[in-house]
């Protein structure tokens, strides 16, 4: 009992304080680093960053992000339906998933996802889960976080990002060594636009509130 507690204490005590510190680079980054030799990734607070990349990453990869826990369940009936998990995870479990565990589909992964998701909803503002989740992406291989990708595609500091810009980041995100954000194909440019849409619309109806103040 007393080693649950204390590995309770811990849990929560590193959760607490990857509140207010940046988090080290998760398994994932670290295997990239040693497989390709180096990874790109530069830490930049929500302040330095477009706050259309922001919205747009929201958009594309959790549009009710404001509006659940950690889990949106209606995304999970649908993935159930459908009979896949396309679509099911929130924004917060890939949080989770980059910054404290590995990649992959074993159950412990999973189990250990939806234990940790709550917590760092609990102890994070939605804010910080959004800034930790841009810093952390994969945006093409061996670039990782906002700033990195900003310079790599475009040349510009994540602040100068452009609202097509930071679309077409987001669209690279569920499948960043296939997809290109400056050679953006058919497919990609499609899926851009629905994301400049997209954020705007979650803009205008209030569903970015809980991350942009």
């Amino acid at each position: 009992m007393r080693l649950v507690l204390l590995a309770i204490f811990a849990v929560v005590a590193i959760v607490t304080a990857h509140r207010f510190v940046d988090p080290p680079q998760g398994i994932y980054i670290r295997q990239e680093a040693a497989r390709l030799g180096s990874v790109t990734q530069r830490w930049t607070p929500a302040e330095e960053i477009a706050p259309v990349m922001l919205r747009a990453v929201v958009a594309a990869e959790d549009a009710n992000f404001c509006a659940h826990w950690g889990f949106d369940m209606a995304a999970i009936r649908e993935a159930l339906a459908e009979g896949s998990g396309r679509g099911a995870s929130s924004l917060s479990q890939q949080v989770v998933k980059n910054t404290y565990l590995w990649h992959g589909r074993s159950w412990a992964r999973k189990a250990l996802e939806a234990v940790l998701t709550p917590v760092v909803e609990a102890l994070w503002t939605k804010r910080r889960i959004v800034e930790v989740y841009v810093n952390i992406a994969e945006f093409d291989e061996g670039v990782f976080g906002v700033a990195a990708a900003a310079q790599h595609y475009f040349g510009v500091s994540p602040a100068q990002l452009s609202p097509l810009q930071a679309a077409r980041l987001a669209a690279v995100l569920p499948a960043p060594k296939r997809r290109s954000a400056s050679r953006p194909t058919k497919f990609l440019r499609k899926r851009s636009a629905q994301i400049l849409d997209g954020a705007e619309t979650i803009r205008r109806d209030g569903r970015a509130g809980c991350f942009e103040s």
